[in-house]
Protein backbone atom coordinates (compact mmCIF):
# COMPACT_ATOMS: atom_id res chain seq x y z
CA UNK A 1 0.00 0.00 0.00
CA UNK A 2 2.79 2.29 0.70
CA UNK A 3 4.74 1.96 -2.55
CA UNK A 4 1.42 2.57 -3.93
CA UNK A 5 0.86 5.59 -2.32
CA UNK A 6 4.55 6.77 -3.25
CA UNK A 7 4.29 6.10 -6.49
CA UNK A 8 1.05 7.87 -7.02
CA UNK A 9 2.54 11.19 -4.56
CA UNK A 10 5.79 11.10 -7.43
CA UNK A 11 2.94 10.90 -10.59
CA UNK A 12 1.32 13.56 -9.29
CA UNK A 13 4.14 16.04 -8.87
CA UNK A 14 5.53 15.04 -12.41
CA UNK A 15 2.43 16.08 -13.99
CA UNK A 16 2.54 18.98 -11.58
CA UNK A 17 5.74 19.93 -12.46
CA UNK A 18 5.40 19.45 -16.38
CA UNK A 19 1.89 21.36 -16.17
CA UNK A 20 3.88 24.50 -15.05
CA UNK A 21 6.50 23.76 -17.42
CA UNK A 22 4.30 23.91 -20.19
CA UNK A 23 2.98 27.18 -19.43
CA UNK A 24 6.20 28.96 -19.73
CA UNK A 25 5.70 32.60 -21.36
CA UNK A 26 7.85 34.05 -23.62
CA UNK A 27 8.66 37.36 -22.36
CA UNK A 28 10.26 41.13 -23.52
CA UNK A 29 10.67 44.63 -22.32
CA UNK A 30 6.83 45.03 -22.87
CA UNK A 31 4.84 42.35 -22.58
CA UNK A 32 4.97 38.59 -21.49
CA UNK A 33 2.61 36.08 -23.49
CA UNK A 34 1.75 32.48 -22.29
CA UNK A 35 0.32 30.15 -24.90
CA UNK A 36 -1.93 27.18 -24.74
CA UNK A 37 -3.77 24.55 -26.75
CA UNK A 38 -7.30 24.83 -25.75
CA UNK A 39 -11.24 26.37 -26.93
CA UNK A 40 -10.86 30.76 -26.41
CA UNK A 41 -14.15 30.53 -24.09
CA UNK A 42 -12.55 28.26 -21.68
CA UNK A 43 -9.34 30.20 -21.08
CA UNK A 44 -11.44 33.44 -20.80
CA UNK A 45 -13.22 31.88 -18.21
CA UNK A 46 -10.48 30.83 -16.54
CA UNK A 47 -8.55 34.07 -16.13
CA UNK A 48 -12.04 35.61 -14.83
CA UNK A 49 -12.42 32.86 -12.43
CA UNK A 50 -8.16 33.33 -11.26
CA UNK A 51 -8.81 37.29 -11.30
CA UNK A 52 -11.95 36.40 -8.76
CA UNK A 53 -10.12 33.85 -6.46
CA UNK A 54 -7.55 36.76 -6.23
CA UNK A 55 -9.88 38.60 -4.53
CA UNK A 56 -10.28 41.30 -7.26
CA UNK A 57 -13.36 42.58 -9.24
CA UNK A 58 -12.81 42.92 -13.18
CA UNK A 59 -13.72 46.50 -13.80
CA UNK A 60 -14.23 46.58 -17.18
CA UNK A 61 -14.18 43.91 -20.64
CA UNK A 62 -12.39 44.91 -24.08
CA UNK A 63 -13.89 43.05 -26.31
CA UNK A 64 -11.18 44.28 -28.82
CA UNK A 65 -11.86 41.91 -31.58
CA UNK A 66 -15.58 42.75 -31.75
CA UNK A 67 -14.39 46.36 -32.01
CA UNK A 68 -12.17 45.62 -34.89
CA UNK A 69 -14.08 43.59 -37.09
CA UNK A 70 -17.04 45.85 -36.62
CA UNK A 71 -14.68 48.97 -37.59
CA UNK A 72 -12.63 47.32 -40.03
CA UNK A 73 -15.47 47.02 -41.83
CA UNK A 74 -16.54 50.14 -42.00
CA UNK A 75 -12.93 51.54 -42.70
CA UNK A 76 -12.59 49.43 -45.60
CA UNK A 77 -10.52 46.30 -44.08
CA UNK A 78 -10.62 42.87 -44.99
CA UNK A 79 -8.08 41.04 -42.58
CA UNK A 80 -9.12 39.45 -39.85
CA UNK A 81 -6.63 39.80 -37.13
CA UNK A 82 -8.78 37.90 -33.99
CA UNK A 83 -10.68 34.83 -34.02
CA UNK A 84 -11.57 36.36 -30.67
CA UNK A 85 -9.80 38.85 -28.23
CA UNK A 86 -10.64 40.23 -24.99
CA UNK A 87 -9.20 42.35 -21.99
CA UNK A 88 -10.08 42.26 -18.86
CA UNK A 89 -9.36 45.72 -16.52
CA UNK A 90 -8.58 45.49 -13.01
CA UNK A 91 -6.50 46.16 -9.74
CA UNK A 92 -5.82 45.16 -6.73
CA UNK A 93 -6.17 47.91 -3.72
CA UNK A 94 -3.25 46.46 -2.15
CA UNK A 95 -0.57 45.92 -4.64
CA UNK A 96 -1.54 49.55 -6.24
CA UNK A 97 -1.22 50.80 -2.75
CA UNK A 98 2.52 49.62 -1.76
CA UNK A 99 3.21 50.65 -5.91
CA UNK A 100 1.33 54.46 -5.46
CA UNK A 101 2.64 55.04 -1.99
CA UNK A 102 6.06 54.05 -3.27
CA UNK A 103 5.73 56.23 -5.86
CA UNK A 104 2.62 58.29 -6.71
CA UNK A 105 3.44 58.68 -10.61
CA UNK A 106 3.08 55.14 -11.00
CA UNK A 107 -0.76 55.74 -11.12
CA UNK A 108 -0.04 54.98 -14.79
CA UNK A 109 0.46 51.15 -14.11
CA UNK A 110 -2.84 51.05 -12.61
CA UNK A 111 -5.15 48.98 -13.95
CA UNK A 112 -4.07 46.12 -15.03
CA UNK A 113 -5.03 44.39 -17.97
CA UNK A 114 -4.93 41.06 -19.35
CA UNK A 115 -5.57 39.86 -22.61
CA UNK A 116 -6.57 37.08 -23.76
CA UNK A 117 -7.15 36.06 -27.86
CA UNK A 118 -6.93 33.56 -30.35
CA UNK A 119 -5.42 34.79 -34.20
CA UNK A 120 -7.23 34.53 -36.84
CA UNK A 121 -4.49 32.55 -38.70
CA UNK A 122 -3.77 30.43 -35.71
CA UNK A 123 -7.03 28.99 -34.89
CA UNK A 124 -6.89 26.51 -31.62
CA UNK A 125 -3.93 28.18 -29.92
CA UNK A 126 -5.21 31.30 -27.49
CA UNK A 127 -2.50 33.35 -26.03
CA UNK A 128 -2.44 35.67 -22.66
CA UNK A 129 -0.29 38.53 -22.16
CA UNK A 130 -0.08 41.52 -19.71
CA UNK A 131 1.88 44.52 -19.98
CA UNK A 132 4.99 43.95 -18.09
CA UNK A 133 5.88 46.95 -15.79
CA UNK A 134 8.44 49.21 -16.08
CA UNK A 135 10.98 48.73 -13.17
CA UNK A 136 11.61 52.19 -12.41
CA UNK A 137 12.26 54.54 -9.50
CA UNK A 138 14.23 53.33 -6.26
CA UNK A 139 14.56 49.64 -4.67
CA UNK A 140 10.92 49.88 -2.93
CA UNK A 141 9.47 51.42 -6.01
CA UNK A 142 11.04 48.54 -8.54
CA UNK A 143 10.00 45.61 -6.11
CA UNK A 144 6.08 47.30 -5.64
CA UNK A 145 6.36 47.26 -9.79
CA UNK A 146 8.11 43.34 -9.41
CA UNK A 147 5.28 42.35 -6.91
CA UNK A 148 2.39 43.92 -10.02
CA UNK A 149 3.98 41.67 -12.38
CA UNK A 150 4.32 38.48 -9.98
CA UNK A 151 0.39 39.34 -9.31
CA UNK A 152 -0.35 39.45 -13.51
CA UNK A 153 1.81 36.56 -13.87
CA UNK A 154 0.25 34.44 -10.69
CA UNK A 155 -3.33 34.64 -12.12
CA UNK A 156 -2.37 33.53 -15.23
CA UNK A 157 -0.59 30.64 -14.04
CA UNK A 158 -3.49 29.76 -12.25
CA UNK A 159 -5.38 29.52 -15.15
CA UNK A 160 -3.88 27.73 -17.28
CA UNK A 161 -2.75 25.18 -14.51
CA UNK A 162 -6.77 23.56 -15.81
CA UNK A 163 -4.78 23.11 -19.27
Amino acid sequence: MRSVLIAFVFAFLSFSASAQAAHKPVKNEYRATYSVKAEFGEVREQIKAAIANKGLKINNISYIGNMLKRTGKDLGYKKVVYKDAQAFEFCSATVSRFMMEADPHHIVFCPYVISVYELADKPGTVYVSYRRPSLVGDAKSRKTLQDVEKLLDSIIQDALSWF
